[in-house]
């Protein structure tokens, strides 16, 4: 099944008008002129404006292509949270011509120096906290240019210290490193920066702008390929799919996801910067009671999360007694949205939630709900601009009402994995479309609805299990708080559900559960079996590490096989399993 123009509530084809925009650093230039005294990030309680970003963003540039042997076209990697320090470097690395790679602070070493070598970076910029775990892989990766940041290096002076003493001897510490040869710091970068002379360059739309890594079927990250121009074009979509919500210069933007995943990267980044807000990054949303008391100092009209940040913030106290009354927008990206979850946000803060969907590979959005007719459990329309269908195995279009491997086409779509040709080929079929590796169908008036994750399905005896549905069967029962479910290898052939799961009540037993499922789901479909865990591994944006647990199991069954690292070094500790 093909979604055409006259299938949808609006339209989804035709060329999409790029606003007098030929790359990204447009974007902030015309920002700075209009809202030149405006807020536009706000972190640690310190402000920088539009203005001090246009600026601090020059002088940056200034220092890479005045003291370093950088040269445009080449990766520069940026490891950091949510910080003033990230689209101060973010822009300066792009005014040099340079191509950014976005690294997790949380990437454990074997996917660091991956990702470093894998994209040929040449320059870094990284918080000192990881510093000692750069040293570990710096001899194997091209880097000549490291630049080390701490946490308060972007705030003034005297809050500057206090916040680099408190992550040094208060928290977590900062551990010592000593082999980073010729690296520099980033307070040094600035004050040279300010002193030297920065030339514009000519930035076609169609040159790289980022190196975005996402996890595939394999151990190995791999780095979509996404131009100015694809990364536009997703910015006009999503502001067009907004249309008539956000009011220019008067919006007040929290940001708890971090701007290095590409899903903040465009929504609170890149859009808020097009329409004049004021983003709150917050570094670290696992820190509940500093996140709400950050809430406190706000009157924010939008905020954009994800499904486990939702359901945590919903569980505290003091979340349920902020203020509301300026909420007007609440996006929803990153990993599915429970129903529940959703339907207990909107009851708390009167708003309710638009989920919108995406990947790495299409800068990231495909489809996101309007805000004037959102469908709970719908991953929404289409963004403008942008063709989809649905295929079978064989890539034949599936009839009407099916479910199908969901296939995109549009500006925003990458063009092809970094270094990797058979990956591409393997993803892109002749005609230009992006096989996304996602199940899903299409409803009245073209709404899309996710199914699962093609590879995520599970075998049995012949019969398609899809984790989503169980998940969400499963989820309701009042003593779970958390669950997913994988497939692993049965006795004979095919595979078994396998189900992990998270409960605060210890009288919680597997038969309560499994009759539970008895009683809402088809035989085949019950999981054979489950495993407590006190938690379950995600990743910095929540979402649950499937392969991490699937690793997991293959190395029960041949422990004599080497281990594969788990993304992001998080491995959950089991209560009983059966």
């Amino acid at each position: 099944m093909m979604l055409r123009r006259d299938d949808v509530a609006t339209p989804v084809t035709g060329v999409l008008d790029f606003e007098g925009y030929g790359n990204l650093i447009d974007v902030l230039e015309r920002a700075w002129q209009r809202y030149p005294e405006h807020i536009a990030f706000s972190n640690l309680g310190s402000d920088l404006s539009y203005c001090e970003l246009d600026q601090k963003s020059r002088d940056f540039a200034a220092y890479l292509q005045c003291s370093t042997v950088l040269q445009p076209g080449d990766r520069f990697a940026i490891q950091l949270p949510n910080l003033l320090q990230y689209p101060i470097v973010l822009f300066g690395a792009l005014r040099a011509g340079l191509v950014v790679v976005n690294i997790s602070p949380q990437q454990n070493v074997d996917e660091l120096q991956h990702q470093l070598c894998d994209s040929g970076a040449k320059g870094l910029l990284l918080q000192a906290c990881a510093a000692s775990q750069l040293e570990t892989v710096i001899e194997q990766t091209k880097l000549n240019t490291v630049i080390v940041t701490e946490q308060g290096d972007a705030l003034p002076n005297w809050k500057r210290f206090f916040v680099n003493a408190s992550a040094r001897y208060l928290k977590t510490g900062v551990p010592a490193y000593h082999q980073l040869p010729g690296a520099v710091d980033y307070c040094h970068v600035m004050q040279q920066g300010s002193r030297l002379a920065f030339s514009s360059l000519e930035i076609s739309g169609a040159d790289l702008a980022l190196l975005q890594y996402s996890g595939g079927t394999t151990a190995l990250s791999k780095a979509a390929m996404l131009t100015h121009h694809n990364l536009l074009a997703n910015l006009i979509q999503v502001k067009l799919a907004l249309n008539g919500v956000t009011e220019p210069g008067c919006e007040t933007v929290i940001a708890p996801l971090p701007l290095y995943h590409l899903y903040s990267f465009t929504v609170s980044c890149m859009l808020m910067l097009e329409i004049g807000a004021k983003v709150v990054l917050i570094s670290d949303s696992q820190d509940t009671n500093a996140f709400i008391h950050e809430l406190k100092r706000h009157e924010f009209t939008i905020f954009s999360g994800s499904n486990t940040l939702f359901s945590d913030l919903c569980q505290q106290s003091a979340f349920s007694s902020l203020r509301f009354d300026r909420l007007k927008l609440t996006i929803s990206g990153g990993m599915a949205l429970n129903p529940a979850v959703a339907e207990c946000w909107q009851q708390l803060t009167g708003c309710s939630i638009l989920e919108g969907y995406g990947l790495a590979e299409t800068a990231p959005i495909i489809s996101v709900n309007p805000p004037a007719a959102a469908r709970l459990g719908s991953i929404g329309l289409p963004v403008a601009g942008t063709e989809i269908r649905l295929v079978d195995d064989d890539g034949a279009e599936v009839p009407v009402g099916g479910s199908g491997e969901l296939c995109v086409r549009g500006a925003q779509v990458m063009q092809g994995y970094w270094k990797q040709p058979q990956q591409t080929a393997q993803v892109f079929d002749d005609d230009g479309w992006l096989r996304t590796g996602d199940i899903a169908s299409i409803g009245e008036r073209g709404y899309l609805t996710l199914v699962d994750r093609k590879k995520d399905v599970i075998n049995v005896s012949g019969f398609s299990v899809y984790p989503s549905e169980l998940e969400q069967v499963i989820s309701a029962h009042p003593d779970v708080d958390d669950c997913v479910v994988v497939g692993v290898p049965g006795f004979e052939q095919g595979e078994q559900v396998k189900l992990y799961l998270v409960s605060a009540n210890p009288d919680l037993t597997v038969q309560q559960i499994r009759q539970h499922c008895r009683e809402r789901l088809t035989a085949y479909k019950i999981p054979s079996q489950v495993e407590f865990r006190k938690e379950l591994p995600r990743s910095a944006v929540g979402k649950v590490l499937r392969r991490a647990l699937r690793d997991a199991e293959q190395q029960k069954r041949h422990p004599d096989r080497p281990q594969v690292a788990l993304l992001n070094g998080v491995q959950s500790t089991p209560f009983y399993t059966e």
